[in-house]
């Protein structure tokens, strides 16, 4: 087997395209032939070493989170799949290695994949739909007539936020870069905002107006997001720092949080894009000897208007 991994935390330049010997599932564990794979930041911060904390030193270590595929074995105790099956989710954080021709995940991060769906539409649903039900509907709850402020919205987080809440019957505004603005309107968003312009806590229209805010790209100043909220609105975030912590810790309409992958949700979000409700946007597709290119492009700030996507496999 392939996959793409890495030596040592660092760049771009440390990732290699190298074959490995894929290990037997183990307790809760499901082995997946890998037919396409998804990227997201997550993926070269934990290559930078941004959270070794959590994955630890141990080399080499592969990459990759979103992905769908065939399920080809199953460990101890996993019950409702099966070899054969068709799947999609996300790769443990630690051992991670969606970017590879297959993998070993947590079957509890695991969804069937819908008939209707592609194995590129599964993949790229995956963490996107994941934060935007943890966050519309776990934590800030939200109701049909409510207002959501999405900054971020064409980016693939922002992208299905912004569908989620239409269908779950609220009005959304946002902000995008000024060459996705286009995107963001034909996403149906009621007024859009270029984030490079200025700040939109400034337009008194904006002030108060909002239920929900949703930092999807990590950028918003706390001080803009509170401005907009109402008296009883979340702020929900997903790039936690020390400074946001503390200022969470004292005033909870500030909701830090982070992707944790669990069936129900990925069962929710895939019956969601089954109905056409979420429809993720992919950019780009390369094969997996194409991969290194493709990842380090979006890292370097390469914009490619929708997902980037790896085919991995022999499914496609």
């Amino acid at each position: 087997m392939r996959r793409i991994q890495y030596h040592r935390y660092g760049g771009p330049d440390t990732m290699r395209l190298e074959g490995f010997v894929l290990s037997s599932p183990q307790e809760g564990q499901v082995a997946v032939s890998v037919a396409a794979a998804a990227v997201n930041p997550i993926d070269w911060k934990v290559r930078r070493g941004e959270l070794k904390m959590m994955t630890g030193r141990s080399f080499p270590r592969a990459m990759g989170s979103d992905f769908a595929g065939t399920v080809t074995a199953t460990g101890p105790g996993v019950t409702g799949l099966n070899p054969g099956d068709q799947v999609y989710g996300i790769a443990a954080l630690k051992p991670s290695g969606a970017f590879a021709e297959a993998a070993i995940v947590p079957a509890s991060n695991l969804a069937l994949k819908p008939a209707g769906l592609s194995f590129e539409q599964a993949a790229a649903l995956a963490t996107p739909a994941a934060m935007a039900f943890a966050g519309l509907v776990d934590r800030a709850h939200l109701q049909s007539g409510q207002r959501v402020f999405v900054n971020g919205a064409t980016g693939g987080v922002g992208e299905a936020v912004v569908q989620l809440a239409h269908a779950l019957g609220a009005t959304v505004t946002g902000t995008s870069g000024p060459t996705s603005i286009h995107r963001a309107r034909a996403l149906g968003i009621d007024r859009v905002y270029d984030y490079t312009a200025a700040d939109p806590a400034d337009q008194a229209e904006l002030q108060g107006a909002f239920d929900v805010v949703f930092d999807t790209n990590g950028f918003l100043p706390v001080k803009t997001a509170m401005r907009l909220l109402n008296k009883t609105g979340v702020y929900l975030d997903i790039n936690a720092t020390p400074a946001k912590f503390a200022h969470a810790a004292f005033i909870h309409r500030h909701k830090i949080f982070f992707c944790k992958p669990d069936t129900k949700t990925l069962t929710a979000a895939a019956d969601r894009a089954a109905a056409g409700d979420i429809q993720m946007s992919i950019g780009e597709t390369v094969p997996l000897e194409g991969a290194i290119d493709l990842i380090a492009g979006l890292e370097n700030g390469r914009k490619i208007n929708g997902k980037g996507l790896i085919l991995a496999g022999p499914n496609n």
